[in-house]
């Protein structure tokens, strides 16, 4: 029996922060910690909108710190599902800045998080969902989540 399939869109999410004292660094700039904090929230909510069951984070790849944040800066998080396997989706996040007064976005920070459905126990559990990637770009990440996951397997029997 074929899984029910759901759009990349039904389960986007999105959401915006102002940098505050508490955010940043001794660099006076967005503390890196906080935002993996911020973007590992944001994937797991992604993941447990297209699943509908528990989630938990199991891997992160390709986090790029392309650029600071600073106090008061608007920064708008995006995040979308790439990837649906057995037990795993792959989420792609990406974080902007957001000038206040023209409302251009640039991006800071992008990662791609694999996070897996659970039972009670913890167990690994089937994806209820598959994903219908219906855009060339959504069929492009798909092929790149493939690709991630490959060097993940690699990278686990080089003992990384």
């Amino acid at each position: 029996m074929e899984k029910e399939l759901k759009r990349v869109s039904d389960s986007y999410s999105e959401f915006t922060k102002m940098i505050r004292y508490e955010d940043i660094n001794g660099g006076n700039r967005l503390f890196g910690g906080r935002l993996m904090e911020w973007i590992d929230e944001l994937a797991g909510i992604v993941a447990l909108r297209h699943s509908r069951t528990t989630v938990t984070t199991a891997a992160v790849d390709n986090l790029q710190f392309k650029k600071g944040a600073y106090i008061g800066d608007i920064v708008v998080l995006t995040g979308k599902l790439t990837y649906v396997g057995n037990t795993s989706m792959e989420v792609r996040t990406d974080v902007y800045v957001e000038d206040k007064i023209t409302g251009r976005r640039e991006v800071i920070n992008r990662a791609y998080f694999t996070l897996v459905c659970i039972d009670e126990e913890g167990v690994p559990k089937e994806v209820p969902y598959g994903l219908l990637t219906e855009t060339e770009s959504e069929k492009r990440e798909w092929e790149g989540a493939l690709k991630r996951r490959e060097m993940r397997k690699i990278r686990r029997k080089e003992g990384f």
